[in-house]
């Protein structure tokens, strides 16, 4: 089908996908009612002005609490100032902001070709998109270390990289999966970058640890190190290769450790292979796959991190992939087996989104675009005369083969149903991920239809 050529024609596509998503969000359960957002505030409201410890609180009614290094807390200090619903308002305009900048570094070209058409196309897109409408239900601070990191991306990839370090730096010393992209910039040999992500990330948490050195000494000696603070490591919504092996009844740690050494060593070969390309989107997307895979815990909405992986799909010439891809991720299809993963089907089905990262981390394309290179063609064809009969053809200069910058092709990339939930009602535990876990946590067969399914603020 080709797309609408006249305004009005594109106006009244917009107003039909905008119909059909509104449908979809009102038929899929998915308000969070910005519960992690309140775990935020209850924590720093309850430290700064009734003087209880950051640690120690707990939402009434559950048995969640502030889970983030110290200087995630310092960074949220200004909500102490502000009534909840400030709060909230912030929280949505900062994960607004954050999307725009997401968008712009990642399909930035596309969208200045369509102005407002191409806009309105993304937000319809993006507001399918599970991890994303969870972030912003949740209140969760995913995207803005999305943004932080894409940041980084960004410098790097025009030549900037003088600048680059301070958005991995920063969003390291908020939440610590970001760290891995240290690791990334060391293996591409950008020691400078390194260095000063370093830096900031350590400044960062010296800074918490001035402010808040009881808390500070809590968390690094044994919050950081308490995976139940989270959450059930079986519980459907941890779609990380630890959650997989907690699905299935395997609780050593050794099989884990094996599984996250085989993911880091293939990131380590393929995002390094693409650094030296200059191809640095499909780098920090490689990273961003390896994180949600090792990290123990990978709620659903932390998958944003897949988001630029799609954009690197669309770029080298797999839109339909990319789309079939996206189209899963917005679904909530894991959440059919929030009761039973046991049996083959339970295995694949409350997996599919880890499958997802797993297959994008091992055939993610990387080096240079090759959608670019018909369009060169293209051009070249409908510029270039002719040749006459004795006289030998001349290729344009701006045709010829030669050296091409792997670094603003991967900057300016380009970009190119309805799934079933379970029913949620709303409860004191908004998560379910307490529950004791069965003997057996891929046979449990109660339906708990007090909790909703929701996935814990980690």
């Amino acid at each position: 089908m080709n797309p609408p050529r006249t305004d009005r024609g594109r106006l009244l596509l917009l107003l039909a996908l905008a119909t059909a998503v509104t449908v979809f969000t009102a038929t899929v359960p998915l308000l969070r009612d910005w519960f992690d957002l309140r775990v935020y505030y209850g924590a720093v409201d309850s430290w700064v002005h009734h003087g209880g410890r950051l640690y120690d609180y707990r939402v009434p009614g559950t048995t969640y609490g502030f889970t983030y290094p110290p200087f995630a807390a310092v960074a949220m200090l200004p909500m102490a100032l502000l009534p909840l619903s400030a709060a909230i308002a912030g929280s949505v305009l900062l994960n607004a902001a954050a999307t725009a900048v997401v968008a712009r570094v990642l399909i930035g070209r596309p969208l200045r070709r369509f102005g407002w058409y191409g806009c309105a196309l993304a937000v319809c897109a993006l507001a399918l998109f599970e991890p994303l409408r969870d972030t912003f239900s949740f209140g969760q601070v995913n995207l803005l270390l999305l943004a932080l990191v894409l940041t980084d991306a960004w410098l790097l990839a025009t030549g900037r990289g003088r600048w680059a370090g301070w958005g991995i730096g920063l969003a390291a010393a908020v939440k610590l999966t970001p760290a891995l992209f240290i690791g990334l910039l060391l293996l591409a040999g950008r020691r400078r970058a390194a260095a000063v992500a370093t830096a900031v990330a350590g400044g960062a948490t010296a800074l918490a640890v001035w402010v808040a050195p009881d808390a500070s000494r809590f968390y690094w000696t044994q919050a950081m190190w308490d995976t139940t603070r989270v959450g059930r490591l079986d519980y459907v919504s941890n779609q990380s290769l630890q959650g997989i092996l907690a699905r299935l009844g395997e609780t050593d740690r050794a099989a884990w450790a094996v599984a996250v050494l085989l993911a880091l060593g293939v990131w380590a070969v393929r995002a390094r292979t693409a650094a030296a390309a200059g191809d640095w989107t499909a780098a920090f997307a490689l990273t961003g796959l390896t994180a949600c895979l090792v990290s123990p815990i990978t709620w659903v909405h932390h998958l944003v991190w897949l988001l630029p992986a799609f954009a690197v799909l669309v770029r080298a010439g797999h839109a339909r992939v990319a789309g079939a891809l996206y189209a899963v991720l917005c679904t909530s299809v894991v959440w059919l087996w929030f009761d039973d993963a046991s049996g083959v089907d339970g295995f694949l089905g409350s997996n599919t989104y880890t499958w997802i990262t797993l297959g994008l981390l091992l055939w993610l394309p990387t080096g240079q675009p090759r959608a670019a290179r018909p369009f060169l063609a293209r051009r070249a064809k409908a510029t270039t005369p002719a040749p006459s009969a004795d006289a030998p053809t001349i290729i344009p200069a701006r045709v010829q083969s030669g050296p091409r910058s792997g670094t603003v092709a991967a900057a300016t990339g380009t970009a190119a149903g309805p799934g079933r939930g379970l029913p949620r009602r709303a409860s004191s535990d908004p998560t379910a991920a307490t529950r004791p876990a069965a003997p057996n946590p891929q046979s449990s067969s109660s339906r708990a239809s007090s909790y909703t399914a929701k996935p814990p603020p980690a």
